[in-house]
């Protein structure tokens, strides 16, 4: 099979295509490679005199720029303009420009140097959140067309401000574009979200009579229920309401069947109509996130105060659970139309539309859906009675096209960035030199990935062809006689253990996250630890963890025992070795078995309902590669989540 042919020629051709670099010379200490990398550890230092002294040892060195970037970076605030637009001459087109760029221009906006600003940036080709809101800043200043429709993307999110973006906020409101009910909307907004520093800054510009007192906030928001038992509940001002409104706000938090149980005590009459709704509205939001059966009634309640379409998405999620598909209908309807468009709503939307007896309408949606790769892709192309297949794959590329591949700046640098472990930096490289390639290209850039080993590389180029495909190189299986092996040892399926080994690390053997997890099935110490010995593994140490063999037989046997704990069942296997079993254990449904599907979907952590749906649409994608028989449907693979009734919830590894 070609799958097995591509990753056996990788593997082989790792060791020649390094050819392309040969090695450092016997004078180590004089190499380009090694004044670079102590240019790197003076940059990191802010060293900038030991950073210029690497600077000549490495003149004509393909990866020179990045000394003269890293000088330029320690010293940009003070920088010459000319140096600066020198460097960006030099290296326009690359990453490394864009990169200062970006830098430039954000302290061009913090300086207010406004000429320069506006020169440079429309040569940014990918903006963030400060710069756009120093441009928003420049606009006001020159009177130059509406800012509130910049801003909003800001102001409605559920996040604190860009810094940058203040001083229009505080600009806007001075002119009364933004409104009382505007900086009321956002502090509710944030109090939801538990953001209360941000929340008390809104708070202390709203007019005194509708503010809740800044200092109160974080109190209530500490001891929601003895505040809304206590004497201090005045219901007659707006103020007090609001402050009220905090309370049971972060009470619904942690517990919303207590808050509406307060709530439905309260006199509601004091409240504005508008009000009662919203606060329905947010106890049904985490009503819906702890799986509280009443919260679809809670919605119903809300009438038509307006929803995010965050609390939308929960509106339809605890629907789900319920199979009130006329629920999840309209929950669906009453989102935006980017939302909408999302593939997880079509396909529930065509659910509903199936189950309400609308079949052509449900199956039009799926049709939408249907030739994609992903979750919902294969879940849609079921509905519409597909089974899932492979497309051939195109022609392997040719000597001469790897040869060509190669010697593009931009990836030659990202391969000798690769080499000397700055993986940081050739990521950005590989990703920028990329981004407008055609699919061959794509297809050839991956096969270049491939080639010397760096399969999460050729993974994500790959998976960004239109057309043309290899799903080989999209679905590659490095250590396939470790992986394979310990899948047999433990009775796996080896389309699964893939399916997770692609999400956790895209099988970078020595991958280390944020949180500490390691290896290629990205093991926390603590848990690796407690797996070895129960598996009777010898001589296991932290340092043996980034080793394959040994990540693979760990991996598996934590994989084995969450299977073990939740009845064989590979979705609450997969929340729970991203999770925690505490936690996927918590997500069933108390009241009985629940659709795999379902279950998914209504996992409440964004992050794990992600990662299953993502290993368990690479399960079948694997299979489908591997071989091995007929193969089951994603739906089947799902299968049916059991309920918790009676049952007790495992131990947390």
């Amino acid at each position: 099979m070609r799958t097995v042919a591509i990753t056996a020629l990788c593997t082989a051709l790792i060791t020649l295509f390094t050819g392309l670099f040969p090695a450092a010379p016997a004078a180590w200490a004089a190499s380009p490679e090694t004044a670079l990398m102590a240019a790197h550890r003076a940059y990191l230092r802010g060293d900038r005199a030991a950073l210029a002294r690497h600077t000549e040892a490495v003149r004509g060195y393909a990866l020179e720029a990045y000394v003269d970037l890293w000088r330029l970076k320690l010293s940009l605030a003070e920088a010459d303009p000319a140096d600066v637009r020198d460097f960006l001459a030099r290296n326009a087109g690359t990453v490394l420009a864009e990169q200062l760029r970006r830098d430039w221009l954000r302290i061009l906006g913090r300086t207010g140097q406004w000429a320069l600003f506006r020169q440079e940036r429309p040569l940014l080709a990918q903006s963030d959140a400060d710069i756009t809101c120093y441009a928003l800043q420049d606009r006001w200043r020159r009177r130059e067309g509406p800012v509130r429709p910049g801003l909003d993307p800001f102001w409605n999110a559920s996040r604190p401000l860009p810094a940058a973006c203040e001083p229009v906020a505080d600009a806007l409101y001075e002119s009364g574009a933004l409104t009382p009910d505007d900086l009321r909307d956002r502090f509710r907004l944030l109090v939801r979200n538990n953001r209360l520093s941000a929340a008390e800054r809104i708070a202390a510009r709203l007019p005194e009579d509708r503010a809740p007192r800044p200092d109160r906030i974080q109190a209530v928001s500490r001891a929601p229920a003895q505040f809304l038992e206590g004497p201090e509940v005045d219901l007659r001002t707006a103020a007090s309401r609001e402050l009220a409104i905090v309370a049971l706000s972060r009470l619904a938090a942690d517990d919303p069947t207590a808050a509406a149980e307060r709530w439905s005590r309260m006199a509601q009459a004091a409240f504005p109509i508008e009000d009662q709704q919203y606060v329905w509205a947010v106890l049904a939001t985490h009503g819906a996130y702890r799986r509280v059966p009443e919260a679809v009634d809670w919605f119903r309640r809300a009438g038509g105060t307006p929803l995010t379409d965050e609390q939308l998405a929960w509106r339809a999620r605890i629907a789900l659970r319920q199979h009130r598909w006329a629920e999840v209908n309209a929950a669906v309807e009453r989102m935006s139309p980017a939302s909408r468009r999302e593939a997880a709503w079509t396909y529930w939307q065509g659910r509903a539309l199936v189950a309400l007896g609308r079949p052509e309408e449900g199956r039009k949606l799926y049709a939408r859906l249907a030739g994609g790769t992903d979750f919902y892709g294969l879940l849609a192309a079921e509905e519409l009675g597909r089974s899932l297949a492979v497309p051939p794959p195109a022609a392997p590329p040719t000597a001469e096209e790897l040869a060509a591949a190669a010697g593009k700046p931009g990836l030659k640098r990202a391969l000798l960035l690769y080499r000397l472990g700055l993986r940081s930096e050739a990521t950005l490289e590989w990703q920028w030199a990329v981004r407008s390639l055609d699919d061959r290209s794509l297809l050839v850039a991956s096969e270049l990935a491939c080639r010397n080993g760096l399969w999460d590389r050729a993974i994500v180029t790959a998976n960004r062809t239109v057309a043309a495909h290899d799903f080989s190189l999209r679905y590659p299986t490095p250590y396939r006689d470790v992986l394979s092996g310990q899948a047999r040892l433990r009775r796996l399926d080896e389309a699964l253990v893939f399916g997770l080994v692609r999400q956790e690390s895209r099988f970078i053997a020595h991958a280390l996250s944020s949180a500490g997890a390691r290896g290629l099935m990205q093991l926390m110490p603590a848990t690796a630890r407690r797996v070895a010995r129960k598996i009777g593994l010898k001589d296991y140490r932290l340092s043996r963890l980034q080793q394959p063999e040994v990540n693979a037989a760990l991996g598996t046997g934590y994989l084995r025992s969450m299977l073990d704990q939740f009845d064989g069942s590979p979705v609450l296997a997969a929340a729970a070795y991203n999770a925690g079993p505490g936690r996927a254990h918590r997500w069933r449904d108390h009241a009985g078995p629940l659709e795999g599907a379902i279950y998914v979907e209504t996992i409440p952590f964004s992050e794990t309902r992600r990662y299953v749906k993502k290993v368990m649409a690479n399960a079948m994608h694997y299979a489908a590669l591997l071989g091995g028989g007929a193969q089951l449907p994603l739906k089947s693979r799902l299968g049916t989540v059991a309920g918790t009734a009676g049952s007790r919830p495992p131990e947390d590894e």
